[in-house]
């Protein structure tokens, strides 16, 4: 369990139109639609480095972060149905984050998710959250951890570390 004897909710609110849901392996429609993210050249590079390949199956992928962490899949509403858009995992030293559609990308949802986890966060106790790695290119997502408040704490060899103290 990825925080000794915490259960972890089925559903986190976001807002009206977004919500987080706990990761289901069961579900194959989901993973179904993660591998088409996944399978984009240019999100797999903002995630995983500049010589990662796109995926084939995501399965092991989402077995690593739920066990790291708290594994959610970040939901929209879209015509009266709440459907898979992202993937977030809320772990004490990383916070990684993916919104998959590229039509979804600018629209603030990741920084929704994140307001959303750090409350979570708090909730259970944490002294602080980090980010592993942001690599150098992907200026979007530094800047959306900047403007919630986390700070670089090193220079990795292609990017750069973060942290937010919870007081």
């Amino acid at each position: 369990m990825p925080f000794d004897s915490i259960i972890q909710p089925e559903l986190l609110p976001v807002s009206a139109t977004l919500r987080l849901r706990r990761y289901d392996a069961s579900r194959a429609e989901d993973l179904q639609r993660a591998l088409d993210w996944y399978g984009d050249e240019e999100l797999v590079r903002l995630v995983d480095g500049p010589d990662a390949k796109p995926y084939t199956d995501v399965r092991g992928m989402y077995a690593y972060l739920d066990r790291k962490g708290e594994e959610y899949w970040i939901e929209e509403l879209v015509d009266g149905e709440f459907v898979p858009i992202g993937d977030v995992t809320l772990c004490r030293d990383d916070l990684p984050i993916v919104i998959g559609p590229k039509e979804k990308w600018g629209r603030h949802i990741g920084r929704q998710v994140v307001q959303t986890l750090v409350e979570r966060a708090r909730a259970l106790g944490l002294d602080h959250l980090g980010v592993e790695e942001i690599y150098d290119y992907n200026l979007r997502s530094q800047r959306m951890f900047e403007s919630l408040g986390f700070q670089v704490v090193e220079k990795t060899e292609q990017g750069k570390r973060y942290r937010l103290e919870l007081p």
